[in-house]
C-alpha cells in the first residue's frame, strides 16, 4: 500500500514530449517560410506549431473515444492532455526568455490557449468540410497577420488534408508510444 502512495502514475508525459518535438521540428521547417507564406515571425511559428500539435491530437482524440478500450482510451486521453500541457510550458518558457514580466505570461498564455481551441475548432470542422471552407480557415488562421496569395492558401490546406489523412492512417501502438512522423509532402519541398 505505501509503495502506491510514492508510485506516480504515468500521465504519458514522456510520449507527449516525443510527440511535441515532433511537431516543433516540422513547424521549423524553413520551406514553410520561404516557400509557401507563412510570415517568420512570433504569430506565425505560434501558428504552425499549433497546426502540427493540432494534427497529432486528432488521432489521440479519436483513441479517446467512449467506445474505445478503456485502458486506451485513458492513455490516449492522458497523452493528449500532456501534449496540450507541454505545448504551453514551452509558450510560457519561450515568453520568459523574451523578456515578457511574469505578471503578463499568465494573461498572454491565457490568450494563446483561446486562440488554440478555437483553431482546432476550426480546423476540424474544415477539414469536415469543403476546400473553400479549409482555405478560409487557414486564412483567418495560419495567415491571419498576411496576405497570402491563393497559391499559398492552396498548398497549406494541400499539406493539411496530406498530414491529417496520414496520421488517421497510423496504427494505434504508434500513436500511443510517440512513434509518429509526418507524411512526406512530395513536390512541395517538405519531404520528412
Amino acid at each position: 500500500m505505501l509503495r502506491n502512495w510514492f508510485h506516480k502514475r504515468d500521465r504519458g508525459q514522456d510520449v507527449a514530449h516525443l510527440l511535441y518535438d515532433t511537431a516543433v521540428n516540422q513547424a521549423r521547417q524553413p520551406i514553410f517560410y520561404s516557400d509557401h507564406g507563412i510570415p517568420d515571425s512570433v504569430d506565425g511559428r505560434f501558428d504552425l506549431i499549433v497546426l502540427h500539435v493540432f494534427l497529432l491530437l486528432r488521432p489521440l482524440n479519436e483513441l479517446a473515444q467512449p467506445d474505445a478500450p478503456l485502458t486506451v482510451r485513458r492513455r490516449a486521453g492522458d497523452i493528449a492532455q500532456s501534449l496540450f500541457d507541454t505545448m504551453f510550458g514551452d509558450m510560457d518558457r519561450s515568453l520568459r526568455e523574451m523578456g515578457v514580466s511574469d505578471i503578463a505570461v499568465g494573461k498572454r498564455v491565457k490568450y494563446m490557449a483561446k486562440a488554440f481551441y478555437g483553431r482546432v475548432a476550426a480546423y476540424d470542422e474544415a477539414l469536415a468540410g469543403s476546400d473553400e471552407l479549409l482555405g478560409e480557415a487557414l486564412r483567418r488562421n495560419l495567415f491571419g497577420t498576411v496576405a497570402p496569395t491563393p497559391a499559398h492558401v492552396e498548398a497549406m490546406a494541400d499539406y493539411l488534408r496530406c498530414q491529417a489523412g496520414h496520421m488517421a492512417s497510423l496504427p494505434e501502438a504508434r500513436i500511443l508510444s510517440g512513434e509518429v512522423q509526418f507524411a512526406q509532402w512530395t513536390g512541395k519541398g517538405v519531404d520528412r
